[in-house]
């Protein structure tokens, strides 16, 4: 390996830890279950699909914001860490799709293992096994009637 390449992997490698440890210093916005803000750039999380901010679930005959549910367990998981994403690619709202971690955890497999959010089978099926463990256990919108969440939006979509 010639000099230059390896002094432009050093390079690279540099930038790529300075922006690491700067974008784990910006302020954490939570937006929804599955959608964050780092400083000004938005993040959606790939592979997975959480309700709705206004979206109802019945638990035990009581209605559930359950996409409230969603955004809380995830402020709850980031608890102020600092959060690291790898991009996959930008979405038609101009997101970066991306997996996000907290001291290296992905917070997609947690929203989907604790049930919630779903595994989003349209675009990936890294999280199905995930989601049917929380299935298997009841866990979060598994405990509960719901509805996923691209019904949710489509019928509010053709109202």
């Amino acid at each position: 390996m010639n000099y230059q390449v390896l002094r432009f992997i050093t390079f690279l490698t540099l930038v790529l830890f300075i922006s690491i440890q700067g974008f784990a210093e910006e302020k954490i916005k939570v937006v929804d279950g599955d959608t964050i803000h780092i400083g000004k750039l938005k993040y959606r999380f790939s592979g997975i699909d959480a309700p709705e901010m206004k979206q109802l679930c019945n638990k035990d005959g009581k209605e559930v914001l359950c996409g409230v549910l969603a955004k809380n367990a995830l402020i709850e998981k980031i608890n102020n860490s600092p959060v690291t994403c790898k991009i996959e690619e930008v979405d038609r709202y101009k997101r970066l799709v991306a997996e996000c971690f907290v001291r290296e955890e992905s917070l997609s497999k947690f929203l989907v293992k604790n049930g919630y959010a779903v595994a989003y089978r349209r675009y990936s099926m890294k999280f199905v096994d995930d989601e049917n463990y929380a299935k298997e256990n009841k866990l979060g919108l598994w405990s509960m009637a719901f509805e996923y969440p691209w019904d949710y939006r489509a019928k509010a979509r053709a109202k």
